[in-house]
């Protein structure tokens, strides 16, 4: 049994974020990562969007993680180089009804300390995008857009600056909760057994799973999860739109929204499908509910233009049909295990909060 300092279970951006920031307080760092690659699955899998923090009920860790880590993430981005772009982001309405919802989610992102949205009345939507059919929109100057891939490379980079590392194609397959520390098990190539002062699981969709299979951990401890796979769509043909267009929310997610990447490629989702595994094909038959959603907004949309693109889980501590719920970050307060921090149901905007929730884990290590 080999004796660690930290251990940070997962790869993903939120991982690497919270490797990266142990490693910068002088711990002892090892990401142990069961897929060949860091951001392999909810990280490689996601749209890319750098939130405002817009949502989220007031006072929540959604919406406090979201605000801070939004302009921690812009700062980083420019100082490391990461390719990101400040784009913005229009809440679009079309009809009376959705009109008045567009003032709810102001008033709640005032009330998030998000307080540069405005309204843009139908011809000044016009004016800055010619095919969006919308009656009134909510103009969002503070989203944007990144390269998930860089930035995790980038925080990779920092944590092994710091004498960090990572263990690749390791998977823990079970662990235990004693009065030496928590210990972990781990398979692949090379099996290890680690007894760690602190560990850090960021495990994404197997986060609960993996707290589970730590004998002694409390059971009451580990929350349901229910998988809600976000399926994209991408478009053939010149992209009509220069901001990220989205309707207003929609039970479980933020509608079928347009998204765009790096180089300026289009792409249309995600909508929610509860499913039970892990299966990221995206079936061409979900392409219908998608030609009805955006030509709501977008009339012109041409039959045969939409192409199944792909798909990403989102790990909901919440059944279908439930009210939304918050991130967990699950501590010794909550559970009564010294140097066991739990990262629960941190679907979006968990890459825009990924700093923040690192400097939040921190601070509840140092506890």
């Amino acid at each position: 049994m080999e004796q660690v300092d930290c251990v940070v279970i997962g790869a993903g951006v939120v991982g690497m974020a919270c490797a990266r920031a142990l490693a910068l307080s002088g711990r002892e760092v090892i990401v142990i990562e069961k897929e060949s690659m860091p951001g392999s699955e909810i990280s490689a899998r996601n749209s890319g969007v750098i939130h405002a923090g817009i949502y989220y009920p007031q006072n929540s860790l959604k919406a406090e993680l979201c605000v801070k880590g939004k302009e921690l993430l812009y700062s980083y981005c420019h100082d490391h180089a990461v390719p990101h772009k400040n784009c913005g982001k229009l809440i679009v309405a079309t009809t009376p009804a959705e009109e008045n919802t567009l003032e709810d989610i102001r008033k709640r992102a005032i009330k998030n300390g998000v307080d540069d949205l405005y309204y843009l009345s139908e011809s000044e939507i016009k004016a800055r995008e010619p095919e969006l059919h919308a009656t009134k929109a909510l103009y969002s100057p503070s989203t944007g857009i990144l390269d998930v891939h860089n930035l995790i490379l980038a925080f990779q980079g920092d944590l092994e600056n710091y004498g960090g590392m990572i263990a690749f194609n390791t998977p823990v397959t079970g662990g235990e909760v004693s009065d030496q520390g928590i210990i972990l098990h781990t398979g692949g190539e090379s099996p290890m057994t680690l007894r760690a002062k602190t560990v850090v699981n960021a495990g994404g969709l197997y986060a609960p799973i993996l707290a589970g299979k730590l004998i002694n951990f409390p059971k009451n401890c580990v929350p349901d999860l229910f998988y809600a796979k976000g399926n994209y769509f991408s478009l053939s043909g010149k992209a009509p739109f220069s901001n990220l267009i989205y309707p207003v929310p929609e039970a479980a997610g933020l509608g079928v929204h347009v998204t765009l990447d790096m180089e300026g490629q289009i792409r249309f989702g995600p909508d929610v499908e509860w499913v039970e595994t892990l299966d990221y094909e995206v079936s061409p038959d979900r392409s219908t509910p998608f030609y009805e959603a955006i030509r709501r907004y977008w009339p012109a949309l041409k039959d045969g233009t939409l192409t199944p693109d792909y798909s990403g889980i989102r790990p909901k501590l919440q059944a279908p049909g439930k009210p939304a719920v918050d991130f967990v970050i699950q501590d010794q307060n909550n559970h009564g295990v010294p140097g066991l921090v739990n990262l629960f149901g941190i679907e979006s905007p968990g890459l825009t909060a990924s700093m923040a929730i690192a400097e939040k884990v921190l601070l509840s290590i140092q506890r």
